[in-house]
């Protein structure tokens, strides 16, 4: 058993990330496909499950060689049952079983989750979680997921929807989200919701910025253009990432006090705005929570990049035997 490797796959509306890994969290070798969602997705199980045999045929590898098959998928996700529902990227609009056809065709055990929590697992026990117990992870892209992991277990909540922190309120009344509510986290601390804040302020901004310039000459600034800028001290882009950092410090600092985890970690696409983005972050959070938990805390940028995917996977099947 201790020699047995695990298949971690993150299924994405793009790509289908795969990775064969060690009982320790190693990487041995990685690949990916790209996601055939035509056909409303009918060939994608199809797909993955070709692409898992001619890969361990061309290493000469059989089933009796892995634990199992570990996965993270959008989507909402039946953890018991192996299907997955909801998952509109994948064009999934019915329900969607896996597990008993990938366990049938590969002859190895499946276990998944949704995609935002096997992340987590994955900074959580090989990344910038350094393996504690009791660990937040959050990812900053289009829009803000979470991962909550308490005393090494994931929180999953009455019907799987623990960890949306993306819709914590942070300005009632405020933006529109697409989950129907106003004000929610998602809206002002992600990719689209930074560029939100930033056309915002320029509209009442009346001092010297490249920023400023830009959007009054109609340019298209992401997230990426504006960091930088407030890096090179940029009033409006430093006013934009300021308000960006509030909210985002205002929903972890509560989250903090409810969970008392010992790192909150920062990942997504905008966490590589780095140190520059997990200080703010802190100083922000500094005003919301409890003495005692504001001095144990740590604020870290994820470590693992594209690897948490494939990473949390394999902990599945791992934590499964424990």
């Amino acid at each position: 058993m201790a020699n047995k490797k695990v298949i971690g796959i993150d299924l994405g509306g793009t790509t289908a990330k795969f990775g064969i890994i060690n009982q320790a969290g190693e990487i041995q070798t990685k690949w990916s496909i790209p996601t055939d969602i035509s056909e409303e997705g009918s060939l994608i199980i199809p797909n993955l499950i070709e692409s898992i045999n001619s890969k361990l045929k061309s290493f000469s590898m059989t089933a009796d060689d892995f634990i199992g098959i570990g996965m993270g998928s959008p989507g909402t996700v039946n953890r018991e049952k192996g299907s997955v529902i909801g998952a509109y990227n994948l064009n999934w609009k019915t329900l969607q079983d896996l597990k008993a056809p990938i366990e049938e065709k590969t002859g190895i055990a499946f276990a998944i989750d949704n995609d935002a929590n096997v992340a987590a697992l994955g900074e959580q026990w090989a990344g910038a979680g350094n393996n504690e117990p009791d660990v937040v992870f959050i990812t900053l892209g289009t829009g803000v997921g979470g991962g909550l992991i308490s005393d090494g277990k994931l929180l999953h909540g009455a019907i799987d929807a623990a960890g949306e922190i993306g819709h914590v309120t942070v300005e009632p009344g405020g933006y529109l989200c697409t989950c129907g509510k106003k004000g929610c986290l998602e809206q002002y601390a992600s990719a689209t919701g930074v560029v939100r804040i930033a056309r915002d302020l320029a509209e009442e901004y009346a001092g010297p910025s490249i920023l400023k310039s830009e959007i009054d000459d109609g340019q298209a600034v992401d997230a990426e253009r504006i960091f930088g800028l407030a890096k090179e001290n940029d009033d409006l882009a430093l006013a934009v990432v300021d308000r960006f950092a509030y909210y985002l410090g205002y929903a972890l600092g509560n989250v903090a006090n409810l969970l008392n985890p010992s790192t909150i970690v920062l990942g997504g696409g905008v966490s590589q705005a780095g140190e520059f983005l997990a200080e703010k972050v802190r100083s922000e959070m500094q005003d919301f929570m409890f003495q005692t938990i504001r001095e144990q805390t740590k604020v870290k940028i994820a470590e693992l990049g594209n690897d948490a995917g494939i990473i949390g996977a394999a902990s599945l099947v791992l934590n499964g035997l424990k």
